[in-house]
Formats: structure tokens, sequence, C-alpha cells
């Protein structure tokens, strides 16, 4: 039997109504991260359609941590509604650059941020300038 070094602790706040915030300390691994995914579905059925969460005391997130991020992001994005993760500590960021996830799951700064993030509609990503522009992405003709 494992026992987690660094226990998790979950701060819930709903700052409205379809929102709530989910402020996050310890490691974020294969011990903890069940607890984290069974606030994200109390929430959800709670008819929350926005989940902010503040990761910056989660010094370590692992896989596990990772893909409940990802099935909260795949679950609430047909509501429609989205997850913001909110100030990773550096190690964390660059993991989840590493993975990719940071491509699907909008990375913010704080939680006033990412509501309005999630009041600017779906899609729209604060970090996410110069990654699609209207127009032709690339030339639709063969040259051999």
């Amino acid at each position: 039997m494992s026992v987690a070094q660094n226990p998790l602790s979950i701060k819930v706040e709903v700052p409205r109504e379809d929102a709530v915030l989910l402020t996050v300390e310890g490691d974020l691994d294969m011990d903890t991260a069940t607890e984290l995914q069974h606030h994200l579905a109390n929430q959800l059925h709670h008819g929350r359609r926005h989940f902010l969460l503040d990761i910056a005391g989660v010094p370590f997130m692992d896989s596990s941590g990772m893909n409940i991020v990802l099935r909260a992001y795949q679950e609430v994005r047909e509501i429609p509604g989205g997850v913001y993760v909110i100030s990773p500590t550096p190690a964390v960021r660059r993991i989840m650059d590493l993975t990719g996830v940071s491509i699907t799951v909008p990375i913010v700064e704080s939680a006033e941020e990412a509501l309005a993030t999630a009041d600017s509609g779906p899609g729209v990503r604060p970090d996410a300038e110069s990654d699609a522009e209207p127009g032709p992405a690339a030339s639709t003709s063969k040259e051999e």
C-alpha cells in the first residue's frame, strides 16, 4: 500500500453559478488524481460548465493528473463549457507543453482571466493569437 508523501488539498469556491474554482495543492499523481476527479464530477453534477483549476500549488503532475484534466476538458466541451488551468508551476507547465495538453486546455494567469476567456466564447484561447489566422493555411497545389 502506497502512502502519498505530499497529500492533495483541494479548495472549492463558486465564483458564479456556472463556474467553479478548484485550488489544488500537493502532487497530482496516481495516488491523488482520483480525488480531483471526484471533485470535478461532483461539480459537473451540480451544473457547473466552467472549471478553473488553480494549480500554482502543484509542484508535480504525472500522466494521471494530465488525464483527469483532459477528460474534464472533453466532458465539458460537449455542454458547452471549458477547463482553464491557472498558474502552473514551471515544472508542471513544461510537462503540459511537452505532452501537448497546453495546446488543448487554455492556460491562464488568474481566475478572472479564466472567467473572461470563458465569457468570450468557445474556441477562444488567451494565448492563441497567432495559432490560427483566417485564410489559406498552405498552398493546395502540388509542385513536383
